[in-house]
């Protein structure tokens, strides 16, 4: 029987010949994409014929790393993270065959983006609560679907929405959802920009009138939309709080730079704190990584709430840092043009942009307050909050 090291040695070596029959150089880049997809090289612990080989999702690096050698090109992760941590592994785990042949190879190419929506304006943390409705065509085929959602990022560039509606309002509110993917470039489907503290707009509210969505695009059964909504949800806190990042990797290794780069600016105080806050980032790291070597390919579990917690807790702490340690000039900021990024990165902008944009860590993905309810309930075992809506038919409840 092959120890992890051979496999990891043998899927070395199948990059290094997929590479030599591939040259990145000379191959178009999508079409290059979609033969690393075929070959079983895009992510390697999905199945056979989805991208993957069925192994450890700790091969990956390996695999990673042979390309990145190559110099070939990767699929733009941060212009298709909701879709690569969130849709992608919605849709294996609920996803029917066909959808999952449809959906997942333009997903990891990058040819397809995804958004999600999921909150709406009367219905943030309480989810459950939603109102848009989806109401079924009289034949069974197909759903029309009516609402607001809001904050969704990167809708304006949009293919795919990872939709939640509600099927029964005659039912307890969490019973009455079902889970849908929604083209977003149909009529009837109005992006509409939110811009921002940061100015940008990478942020949207999404009108709903009367949009289409046929039965074969429904993710799971009628009414198990909550069922289905929680592996989302649970992944999305995993993909970013669970980051795979090397040490002084982040935010810390900005704050780190800029300690070295400045040492004028330095004080006992600051240097307290950027040792303290290195400490936590790096017992992040490594907290993170254990987490994603414990993930199998389906679900996972609420350990992804106290990632996404501390990552939230580590940027607004580091941002900070970063803003006094600038002293006078932190008070600048480089431009408040309305722009619409199809990406979200902390690189490539000034102080003032890190600490605005991470005072949104602890809102986007799960409040920080809901994420430790999760934590007290479903790690530490501790009583629920009591709760007088769970069995009232959503039609009743006061809204």
């Amino acid at each position: 029987m092959l120890t992890e090291a051979d496999q990891a040695a043998g899927l070395r070596q199948q990059a290094r010949e997929f590479l030599a029959g591939h040259d990145p150089a000379a191959m178009p880049r999508l079409e290059f994409l979609r033969a690393r997809f075929d070959a079983g090289l895009a992510w390697v612990h999905y199945p056979a014929g989805l991208g993957g080989q069925g192994l450890p999702r700790s091969f990956q690096a390996a695999v990673d790393a042979e390309f990145a050698a190559a110099g070939a090109p990767d699929n733009n992760p941060a212009r298709i993270g909701i879709g690569l941590g969130m849709a992608a592994p919605t849709i294996l785990a609920y996803g029917s065959e066909e959808q999952k042949q449809r959906w997942l190879r333009p997903l990891w190419t990058g040819e397809e983006v995804w958004c999600q929506l999921f909150s709406e304006p009367g219905a943030g943390s309480d989810l459950a609560g939603l109102a848009t409705r989806a109401v079924g065509d009289a034949d069974g085929a197909g759903w029309r679907v009516s609402g607001q959602k809001v904050w969704t990022s990167i809708a304006h560039a949009a293919r795919w929405g990872l939709l939640l509606a509600r099927t029964d309002p005659d039912v307890p509110k969490h019973a009455g959802l079902t889970y849908f993917g929604l083209n977003m470039k149909q009529p009837g489907v109005d992006v509409r920009p939110l811009r921002q503290l940061t100015g940008e707009a990478e942020f949207n509210e999404v009108f709903l009138t009367d949009a289409t969505v046929p039965d074969t695009d429904r993710i799971g059964g009628i009414g198990e939309g909550w069922r289905v909504a929680q592996a989302t949800l649970m992944n999305e806190r995993v993909a970013i709080g669970g980051g795979a990042l090397p040490r002084e990797g982040g935010m810390v290794g900005l704050a780190a730079a800029a300690w070295r780069e400045h040492p004028q600016a330095r004080t006992p105080g600051l240097h307290d704190r950027l040792i303290r806050l290195w400490a936590d980032a790096e017992v992040a790291r490594l907290a993170g990584a254990r987490l994603r070597q414990q993930l199998a390919a389906g679900t996972p579990g609420p350990e992804g709430s106290a990632a996404k917690i501390v990552f939230a807790r580590l940027n607004q702490e580091l941002s900070a840092f970063e803003v006094e340690l600038a002293g006078a000039a932190g008070l600048t900021y480089d431009d408040w043009t309305l722009r619409r990024p199809e990406t979200l990165s902390f690189f490539g902008r000034g102080p003032g942009y890190r600490y605005l944009r991470s005072r949104g860590n602890s809102i986007e993905g799960g409040t920080s307050e809901i994420l430790r309810n999760i934590i007290a309930e479903r790690v530490l075992g501790l009583p629920a909050e009591p709760r007088v809506d769970t069995r009232v038919p959503w039609k009743d409840l006061p809204r």
